[in-house]
């Protein structure tokens, strides 16, 4: 059986963490989660402590850092506790239920089962689709894949999606210190560090849905730093490896 773990960023989430953790945690397949709390102010680390210590010990686990230290540092973080632990699949997922936890196990299986190095939650294949998204955010984040793609060479079609599953293989293989994003254009960096790294990279169609409780943490500074850093990155691709 494969030893699979979830890693889930938060930043003031208190009104679903606790039913982020449940869903993932009621699959039919085990899996394991990993809550890195950037010292939410609203109480997020404190309730995933009493659910560690009241329902979930050794199935739940949580790393604090202090301050806003960026998603693609978060993540960073997550990927070395995971493969120093053994881990043979590890996934990325929002917590506020962006992304629906049921699709692990389709990631899951296109990795698993489907030969795949790296699975992609996409929006934008066929079959994919947002819900309850305004049109300016959709055009946006649309408009980003597209200028991603023509910038990096790139062949996913959803490049900035954020529900990943990693094969051990690739986290091991990609120097995770020379990845630079760390906002949302970290999520371009991964894909593009596995492409040339020569892994298999699969897209599997899923339903992406705004979230109902919370804030969003989206802004257009996130995608500013996407414009001239895919422009940087892609630059310095043919100077450097990121293979360890």
């Amino acid at each position: 059986m494969t030893k699979n773990i979830v890693l889930i960023p938060t930043y003031n989430e208190r009104e679903n963490i606790e039913n982020i953790i449940r869903a993932v945690f009621s699959l039919e397949k085990p899996f394991e989660v990993l809550i890195i709390d950037d010292g939410s102010p609203d109480g997020t680390a404190d309730i995933v402590r009493e659910l560690m210590r009241s329902e979930f010990a050794n199935r739940l686990f949580l790393e604090t850092r202090t301050g806003k230290l960026g998603l693609g540092t978060a993540y960073i973080h997550g990927f070395k506790w995971a493969i120093r632990r053994d881990y043979d699949y590890v996934f990325e997922m929002d917590a506020d239920f962006s992304h629906n936890p049921k699709d692990l196990l389709r990631l899951l299986a296109a990795c698993a089962n489907g030969g795949a190095d790296m699975s992609i939650g996409s929006r934008y294949v066929k079959d994919g689709r947002c819900e309850n998204w305004p049109l300016d955010r959709m055009m946006m984040s649309y408009g980003a894949s597209i200028y991603v793609r023509l910038v990096t060479w790139m062949w996913i079609i959803d490049p900035t999606a954020g529900f990943v599953c990693y094969s051990r293989r690739v986290l091991q293989t990609i120097d995770l210190d020379k990845i630079r994003f760390v906002g949302y254009a970290f999520q371009i960096e991964m894909k593009f560090a596995a492409q040339s790294l020569g892994f298999h990279l699969v897209e599997v169609p899923i339903t992406f849905t705004d979230r109902i409780e919370g804030v969003s943490k989206m802004s257009k500074n996130i995608f500013n730093e996407a414009v001239i850093g895919v422009l940087k990155m892609k630059w310095n691709s043919f100077s450097m490896s990121y293979r360890k």
